[in-house]
């Protein structure tokens, strides 16, 4: 057997920029073991299996190199890239309806994942790697540190068993943009899912769509994720849903024989 798969720098125009994902086009979905396998052997953030439904319709499934994934937006944007035109995907969360504009932005519609102020835990009361901490919020997975400005979040190196023990999944760390044209910044780190700093992450922008959206008054935003790579997240803020947009680009193919 041969399993082919693309892979997709997601959220960018720029080959090795953005977060890579890769993307196998299957008739049914194998062995959920042996996806898992697929996953840690391709260790990318996400890979994402997609089977095509007598409906039109797509079921689409998301792997992190060590567990199966409830919601991933590069991998979907990446999916997208490579089926073309307006895709529906049924997932474990619920239908994402996507959409392919004529310059080429890839318009995903999430659910909204509105974060929670809270009390931040003990292990932040002396600042997060030296930088001062301005609010802690939870989401539905995922911790949210709003740090007090863009380059506090570009120089942190922060301890990953703290970051393991705040949340879940993982812990987004924000701050407002400080370029024109960027509304706010992000890093991402999910040590709990195999992924100590994520490139960059669709899925963290539905909290940060909100909680932008509330400190500024604008339901339409652009996030800047901060990593070694980079890359740009549009997002539109529309109640229980947000739009998020990006672009992909191809930059391999794979066969990986197996069995």
């Amino acid at each position: 057997m041969t399993l082919e798969l693309v892979v997709v720098d997601a959220f960018t125009d720029r080959p090795f920029t953005g977060n890579p994902a890769a993307v196998a086009m299957v008739e049914q979905f194998p062995d959920p073991q042996f996806m898992q396998a697929v996953a840690a052997e391709m260790a990318l953030s996400e890979t994402a299996f997609c089977v095509a439904r007598p409906d039109g319709g797509y079921d689409l499934r998301w792997f992190s190199p060590t567990m199966e994934i409830d919601l991933c937006g590069h991998a979907t944007l990446a999916t997208t890239r490579v089926l073309g035109g307006s895709p529906h995907f049924d997932t474990r969360s619920g239908v994402l309806s996507c959409r392919t504009d004529p310059d080429g932005v890839i318009r995903m519609d999430f659910p909204a994942d509105p974060p929670r102020l809270a009390e931040a835990p003990m292990v932040l009361e002396g600042g997060l790697d030296g930088a001062e901490v301005k609010a802690f919020a939870r989401c539905r997975q995922d911790a949210l540190v709003e740090l007090a400005d863009a380059d506090s979040v570009r120089r942190l190196q922060p301890d990953m068993a703290t970051m393991a023990s705040l949340a879940e999944r993982g812990v987004i760390v924000t701050a407002p943009g400080d370029a024109g044209g960027v509304d706010c910044v992000s890093r991402f780190f999910a040590p709990n899912a195999g992924v100590p700093e994520d490139p960059v992450t669709g899925s963290t922008h539905c909290a940060l769509a909100v909680w932008w959206g509330e400190r500024t008054g604008r339901r339409d935003l652009v996030g800047e994720q901060v990593s070694a790579r980079g890359g740009t997240v549009y997002m539109s803020w529309r109640g229980e849903r947000v739009e998020l947009g990006g672009r992909g680009v191809v930059v391999s193919r794979v066969s990986m024989a197996v069995g």
